[in-house]
């Protein structure tokens, strides 16, 4: 049989185009030699740049020729989100859409290099006519079997019986007509999708890719979530957040192995169980000391800068909560993407599967005949077929991701994720203060929880209070050491070594190392637990809480409740009275301050079987009937109530051995009928009321033992006669009244040390002021005074005589009888000299002398100098 020889040759354009014969051949080209004649020295340059061009090695796909190529790892920089700890808050489909969104996108870049590399499409003119007038379709060429008709057209040479040379045939068109024919059926006969494929799969992997990053970049949700990112790793890399762990590990192991052996003890019989009381007890002791001990250890797990920091991540994870708590913009956002995404796959699968068909390897064209004679092109699109490929493999890439964005909005709707709850750490961890949260916040948890579950439950560590105040216990301590709180040291009122600490976050541990405390203030303090090592203050017996809400372990309260002589409280509402107050059995002194409004409950006093002194600072109504628990012991009560009138004081009968009573700003018009009750009564202090008489004050002599009456600051006109009565009273005060004239039997409680009768009206004192001889202090400052009886200088154990601002005009020389006198004040009256004899006060000195700069220059200078020596 004679041999074939393929026509597949004809399907390329002619190797020359002189439009010669095409029964002429062509001679074969050498190594090296051009394609195309050099007689056109253009047409041969052009001809060696498309060359190079189609041989140029392309690391990446570039978007038109002669444009500097971009890598193809820009397409991620710009579709993508770069940074590396965003991948927390990427669930595993997330991930998973990522590398297929690289895939496809891969499958466009490689298309496009195809496109943009190489030739699109080849042209030959079909010779076939239908003479019906229209053209006949290239479907031939896909046939072998009609290809055997076409023999009759071929030039062929018989080199041998069995062998024949067949050579192509010419079409006698130019090479400018090819190029042109070429792109004119590349743009009509070549399908739009067969042509655009690999741009449509660069764009649609770009929006797929901006999607799935776009709430990392929208203005309104990137700042929370980089926030979030940067406060999980920080609490997550925390050595406060393995710290707080294991401390709450421990006291659980603790706690589990006294509920063991109680259990263990309860198995025993009943006898056993009254012994195995106290072990009990004392491994709770055990405890209660080893917690105490523990802020020492923790001082060399955790320096003073790392505990600095984690006190900065709990501000700051408190003010990103209550930023992303108030709305669900993240949820919404990540919602919205995901739904547009899944619209997008659906998109793309529709019109994929339907215009996937239309990329065909061969296609007709119909050209003008006038251009190159032939109607009718066969071209041969030499893409097609690996773009169909491609296209069916993108298909499946698309349908996977579709999957997994279903799947994810599956997610995003079954579950509540506008809801988080701290349950299982609370439980696993024994922290069980963690808050539960919501909106974005709960959704940006979920989404980290997608990641790794473990960073939620180091994140809850610093949403816990009590997490917070261990910390904050930790810093104080390394803030206030024990020397710098012995510098703070100081003597009070009471003579007691006092330490006083005011607006601190907390109580340090450090201040129960000093021994010597007597009196603990804390003033201003939140969150105060007074752990069991207060006992190593064996001289404390003062405490005072001044808005200082404050707890107290189980020894602390066996310790305070055995030695305890005085407590201090001040506080807001009277919820925050702490219960263990009433349990102190060895008080001796309870000093109460807050908004004591209406009738006080106060709890049973009973157990405060060492009471003496009861200070109630408020606004009752009422004296409380808890008053009544210890009204066999009290000895001392004071009520301030502020200018709000009490008007109840029957419990007041009951204190029979009430020796001192306060009834300061309770709006007193007379002076209560149950005052005179009171057969103990030593001392009566009204001041600051509204009394404007005290005709009762005939009454007070059932007090038998009045020694002292106060009746400073109120409206009182006059003091009534009778007050000589009261024979045993030693000090009165009756300042800042209105009084105009004292009664001459005033004078006639000669017991009488103490008289203040300053800021009144007086305008002259009875002369029987010198039965007064055991008055020793006397003050008529700020009267109407012009003169002074001489009987008042016979008062010979009078120590301070106070007569400043009044109109005294001469000063008696008898005033040089007070020998005991040790201070003066003459100054604001209208003297014009001092008497000589003032010298003769033995133990007055000249500093002591208070008057006016111009009587003390005119006294003689030897009297200066004795009395400036003393």
């Amino acid at each position: 049989m004679t041999r074939r020889v393929s026509m597949s040759a004809g399907l390329r354009p002619p190797d020359d185009g002189d439009g010669q014969s095409p029964n002429r051949r062509t001679r074969p080209l050498q190594t090296g030699q051009s394609l195309f004649s050099a007689s056109n020295p253009r047409r041969c340059e052009r001809a060696r740049a498309c060359a190079e061009k189609r041989t140029r090695r392309t690391e990446s796909v570039f978007l038109c020729e002669g444009v500097k190529m971009i890598p193809v790892n820009e397409f991620r920089n710009i579709t993508s989100e770069q940074n590396p700890q965003f991948r927390v808050l990427k669930p595993w489909w997330d991930v998973l859409s990522e590398y297929l969104g690289i895939a496809m996108l891969m499958i466009g870049v490689f298309g496009c290099t195809l496109q943009l590399t190489q030739d699109k499409i080849s042209c030959l003119p079909n010779r076939f006519m239908d003479l019906s007038g229209g053209d006949r379709d290239c479907s031939h060429l896909r046939q072998d079997g009609e290809n055997e008709s076409l023999w009759e057209f071929a030039i062929t040479k018989h080199l041998s019986p069995s062998v024949v040379e067949v050579f192509g045939r010419k079409n006698g068109l130019d090479i400018h007509q090819y190029e042109f024919v070429n792109h004119f059926c590349y743009e009509q006969a070549v399908h739009w999708y067969g042509k655009y494929f690999p741009y449509l799969v660069v764009i649609h992997s770009m929006i797929f890719m901006v999607a799935s990053s776009f709430w990392f970049k929208f203005p309104g949700t990137s700042s929370k979530i980089e926030l979030f990112v940067i406060i999980l790793g920080k609490c997550f890399d925390s050595p406060w957040t393995t710290r707080a762990i294991s401390e709450v590990y421990e006291e659980r192991r603790e706690e589990r192995m006294v509920i063991w052996r109680k259990n263990t003890m309860n198995k025993s019989t009943a006898e056993r169980d009254d012994d195995a009381a106290s072990p009990i007890l004392s491994s709770i002791k055990s405890g209660s000391d080893q917690k105490s001990a523990e802020p020492q250890t923790a001082a060399s797990l955790l320096d003073k800068k790392e505990g600095e920091q984690a006190k900065a991540l709990f501000e700051k994870v408190k003010k990103f909560r209550t930023h992303v708590e108030e709305a669900d913009l993240l949820y919404f956002m990540y919602v919205l993407q995901t739904a547009l995404k899944v619209f997008k796959f659906a998109l793309i699968t529709v019109y994929s599967i339907v215009l996937v068909p239309n990329i065909q390897i061969v296609v007709m064209c119909s050209v003008p005949p006038d251009l190159t004679g032939f109607a009718a092109f066969c071209c041969n699109y030499n893409k097609a077929h690996l773009f169909s490929k491609l296209a069916y493999c993108y298909i499946c890439f698309v349908g996977a991701y579709g999957a997994l964005c279903i799947y994810s909005l599956y997610w995003l709707f079954h579950r509540p994720l506008k809801e988080y709850s701290f349950e299982a750490v609370r439980l696993e961890t024994g922290i069980s203060d963690i808050p539960d949260v919501k909106n974005d916040f709960a959704f940006l948890l979920h989404l980290s929880d997608q990641y790794d579950a473990l960073y939620s439950k180091r994140f809850a560590v610093f949403l816990s209070e009590v997490s917070e105040g261990r910390l904050r216990q930790l810093n104080l301590n390394h803030e206030w050491t024990s020397d710098k709180l012995r510098a703070r040291l100081a003597r009070n009122a009471a003579e007691r070594t006092e330490l006083h600490l005011f607006m601190l976050p907390g109580l340090p541990d450090t201040v129960f190392e000093i021994s010597e405390v007597e009196s603990l203030k804390l003033e201003m303090i939140s969150n105060v637990t007074i752990p069991g090592t207060v006992t190593q203050l064996t001289d404390l017996q003062e405490l005072a809480l001044i808005h200082s809400p404050a707890k107290l372990q189980l020894a602390a309260l066996n310790h305070l409740r055995e030695s305890l002589k005085v407590l201090r409280l001040a506080f807001e509402s009277p919820d925050q009275v702490p219960l263990w107050m009433y349990t102190l059995q060895s008080l001796e002194e309870l000093h109460l301050s807050g908004s004591l409004s209406g009738e006080l409950s106060l709890d049973t006093l009973r157990e405060l079987k060492n009471l003496r002194v009861l200070t109630l600072r408020g606004k009752l109504t009422k004296i409380p009937p808890a008053v009544v628990d210890v009204s066999g012991r009290l000895l001392r009560l004071c009520v301030h109530n502020e200018g709000t009138r009490l008007q109840v004081f029957s419990s007041l009968k009951k204190l029979v051995n009430l020796a001192v009573l306060e009834l300061t700003g309770c709006g007193l018009e007379r002076i209560p009928s149950a005052v005179f009750s009171l057969s103990h009564l030593q001392e009566l202090d009204l001041r600051e009321n509204r009394l404007t008489t005290v005709e009762e004050i005939l009454s007070l002599q059932h007090c038998r033992r009045l020694t002292a009456l106060k009746l400073w600051h109120n409206d009182i006109s006059y003091i009534p006669e009778h007050i000589g009565k009261l024979r045993a009273l030693e000090t009165l005060d009756v300042s800042w009244n209105k009084i105009r004239r004292l009664p001459p039997r005033l004078c006639y409680c000669t017991k009488l040390r103490h008289l203040d009768l300053s800021h009144n009206q007086l305008t002259s004192l009875p002369s029987e002021i010198g039965i007064l001889q055991c008055l020793q202090f006397l003050s008529l400052a700020y009267n109407s005074l012009e003169s002074l009886p001489d009987e008042l200088f016979s008062c010979k154990r009078l120590k301070v005589l106070a007569l400043g601002n009044n109109s005294v005009s001469t000063l008696s020389p008898r005033v040089g009888n007070l020998a005991q006198l040790v201070r003066l004040e003459l100054k604001g009256n209208r003297l014009e000299s001092l008497p000589a004899e003032i010298a003769d006060c033995l133990f007055l000195k000249l500093a002591a002398l208070i008057v006016e700069d111009s009587l003390m220059d005119l006294l003689p200078p030897d009297v200066k100098d004795r009395m400036k020596h003393r």
